[in-house]
């Protein structure tokens, strides 16, 4: 490989990374509290309103129906209004995050509604309020579960930051389309699926052992 081309692979990487943290903080930021949400306002939650829940539910449901490469295309007005353009490593971040929120939203409801029931009575009992019963209780608890699920979301969002370098958002998938397919460079290509193995291999080593740290069950 020559010296240009490495200097491109080392510089999609860094936006892989970056489109990949970014997004990934968004949907932490703003999934694990819908995920709480759903549950919280469930049938016997901590703030039962099942309409709410059912809204909320099919808002969640109708993003995450919407293939994302379809999503991408979609989106394109609102990415120009956030960021002030369509194409580039910030310009992907509002989808991927916009896809991946719903996304881990469901994964941790399914985390958080494996909280032992007894538990929270007894935090019920003994006073708690339902912000007490939240954070002593049931993000504790699920914690795990929480984790293992943002890791999924993490290597799903890299894949995903893939397929976004067909719209030009740039990264590895730019990287393979342009010179890897275009250009019939194979040595890029298989550089980039090396390179794409490593980043997934890295974080779910990472979040498993951090899972493994945090089961107090382990």
């Amino acid at each position: 490989m020559s010296p240009v081309l490495l200097e491109l692979l080392l510089r999609s990487i860094w936006e892989t990374i970056l489109m990949t943290a970014a997004s990934g903080f968004i949907s932490l930021l703003f999934g694990l509290p819908l995920g709480l949400a759903l549950v919280a306002t469930d049938r016997g939650g901590i703030a039962e309103s099942l309409w709410v829940n059912r809204v909320l539910g099919a808002v969640i449901n109708g993003f995450r129906s919407v293939p994302f490469i379809i999503l991408l295309v979609a989106l394109i007005p609102v990415t120009r209004l956030i960021v002030g353009t369509s194409i580039g490593t910030w310009a992907a971040i509002v989808p991927l995050s916009i896809a991946a929120t719903p996304y881990y939203a469901r994964i941790a409801e399914v985390s958080l509604r494996e909280v032992d029931h007894g538990l929270i009575e007894a935090a019920r009992a003994m006073g708690g309020n339902r912000w007490t019963i939240i954070r002593e209780v049931l993000v504790p608890e699920a914690l795990p579960g929480i984790v293992a699920g943002f890791t999924v979301t993490l290597v799903t969002l890299i894949g995903a930051s893939a397929m976004a370098g067909a719209i030009g958002a740039g990264g590895l998938g730019d990287l393979a389309i342009r010179y890897g397919y275009q250009r019939f460079e194979t040595s890029v290509m298989v550089a980039v699926v090396i390179v794409l193995i490593i980043l997934v291999c890295g974080i779910q080593w990472a979040g498993d052992r951090l899972v493994a740290r945090l089961d107090h069950r382990a």
